[in-house]
């Protein structure tokens, strides 16, 4: 009888030992499916926008540029915070130029104006050799209710008409306020990548 009774209490203690085996794995696999879980949900595509980032989405997809402006999107559309804009003028002193901004958008927008920059070498009074430009709703003047929209026409006015009086390029500005036909000369000389002063420029049309 002992030896029954000490059998029988073997197998509890095996079946027994054996159960809890089980339960650690299972809790061990349940353990490691909340951390891949957790990490999934860190790490996942899904991120929510910001406030700047949804105004910027709905100002993009209500674009209506001029025909002579186009955008494109460096990091894949995914990232609307930075695009470029290309414009060709179409009329007046730049007419058959090339030039491209880019634009970066801060999460504070439309708070703050976007940052652009021409990356093409221009000869204008309101952009200089860096690339800054001049143009008052990008400074003093912007407002939350204006939207990209506003800035690429305001982009390719300064192209059509070029303003002397609140100059980055003094130099250029001078020379478009007393002498227009050296000037539109000097643009043509520049954007044909020639050399207009001490400055280099590279061919844009």
């Amino acid at each position: 009888m002992r030896e029954e009774a000490a059998e029988v209490s073997e197998k509890a203690t095996k079946k027994f030992l054996t159960i809890i085996r089980t339960m650690i794995r299972l809790f061990k696999v349940k353990e490691k499916q909340k951390e891949e879980a957790k990490n999934a949900n860190g790490n996942g595509s899904f991120k929510k926008q910001s406030a700047g980032e949804l105004r910027v989405h709905k100002d993009i997809s209500e674009l209506n540029l001029p025909k002579s402006c186009t955008i494109s999107f460096p990091n894949g559309k995914d990232d609307l915070m930075t695009f470029e804009i290309t414009i060709k003028p179409d009329e007046g002193y730049y007419m058959g130029g090339k030039f491209l901004f880019t634009f970066n958008v801060g999460a504070t927008y439309p708070h703050e104006a976007p940052k652009v920059k021409c990356k093409t070498k221009v000869y204008h009074p309101n952009i200089d050799l860096e690339g800054n430009v001049c143009l008052n709703i990008l400074r003093e003047d912007w407002k939350p209710v204006l939207n990209i929209n506003t800035i690429v026409y305001g982009l390719y006015h300064l192209f059509t008409e070029p303003n002397h009086e609140d100059p980055l390029n003094h130099e250029a500005a001078g020379v478009l306020r007393d002498n227009p036909k050296v000037f539109k000369s000097n643009v043509r000389t520049a954007m044909a990548g020639g050399r207009v002063g001490d400055t280099y420029f590279t061919k844009c049309i």
